[in-house]
């Protein structure tokens, strides 16, 4: 089976989003592909067919399918006319630091999130919630008012809570508030010291744990490793220094406590698929042009 890694591009790149108005006249088949971001598709007229790995969902009017992150797909187009909303957008942006721990849901590990397709079937209300909600983002980013990234930030946000509150198969990994909890004092303890070279000895200290038992109890709790929590933090600090602060690259390195300029641009591009100062660029040419 042949199939494509399709790049994403967004629109604005404060936003890790793109929106699709797709129109068809003719049945058309579209081969098989995948990307890094979440899709989802809303059908407002016509019929549309989408294969996902090995699940085949017949769509209509009203209807909605979600693809989870890098899941291959394809869909096809039959019976006339039809007109439906592509929403494709990286996750994992989405999350900041007091929604962190809930990252871990939607990582996969278990479940592809083609799987909470079920809760659009069983539950209509919430298809029809997250419909609207989809038609509000495409409006939002259309019109492009003042704060709008703030609007459909939020939007997906309410997205994600409504998975995640509705998911009565427990498809979304399930994790216990106290694991979280336990956490608390660590994620606060790293925010305070982004600028630091963080020691995972100190951290176990504070959370009252060995070596060992810290970095598989991290992992399990928040889905990501101690040390790539640690470096999404940095970077995620250091694209608000690069958009606020009048620095050089070398400075922005030292303020996030990366330094070793190498390192810096090899995690920076790793969350941004650009090196810091074409991410810059990206990002005041955006506003130049709103």
């Amino acid at each position: 089976m042949e199939y494509t890694n399709e790049k994403v591009h967004y629109e604005n790149p404060l936003l890790s989003l793109r929106v699709l108005v797709v129109h068809r006249e003719e049945d058309l088949m579209i081969p098989w592909h995948y990307h890094r971001e979440v899709e989802l598709l809303l059908v407002e007229t016509g019929m549309l067919e989408v294969h996902v790995d090995d699940e085949f969902y017949s769509l209509q009017e009203g209807d909605i399918a979600i693809i989870g992150h890098s899941q291959l797909h394809r869909d096809r187009s039959y019976g006339g006319p039809l007109h439906y909303i592509v929403l494709q957008f990286d996750l994992e942006k989405f999350f900041d630091h007091s929604t962190m721990p809930y990252i871990r849901y939607f990582f996969e590990s278990e479940h592809p999130l083609s799987h909470t397709n079920y809760i659009f079937e069983e539950k209509p209300e919430i298809r029809r919630e997250i419909a609207s909600i989809v038609r509000e983002i495409h409006k939002e980013t259309v019109a492009k008012e003042n704060g709008y990234e703030l609007a459909v930030d939020l939007l997906i946000k309410k997205i994600i809570l409504l998975l995640l509150r509705n998911d009565q198969r427990k498809v979304l990994t399930e994790q216990e508030n106290f694991d979280r909890l336990r956490m608390k004092d660590v994620l606060q303890y790293v925010e305070s010291r982004l600028g630091d070279k963080i020691s995972i000895s100190e951290v176990c200290k504070l959370a009252n744990m060995s070596y060992y038992y810290f970095v598989k109890f991290f992992k399990k709790t928040l889905g990501m490793s101690f040390t790539e929590y640690v470096n999404y933090r940095k970077i995620k600090w250091a694209e608000r220094l690069l958009l606020t602060r009048d620095l050089s690259i070398a400075e922005v390195g030292d303020q996030i406590g990366m330094p070793n300029m190498a390192h810096f641009y090899k995690m920076f591009k790793k969350y941004n698929d650009c090196s810091p100062k074409e991410y810059q660029k990206r990002m005041f040419a955006w506003k130049q042009q709103v």
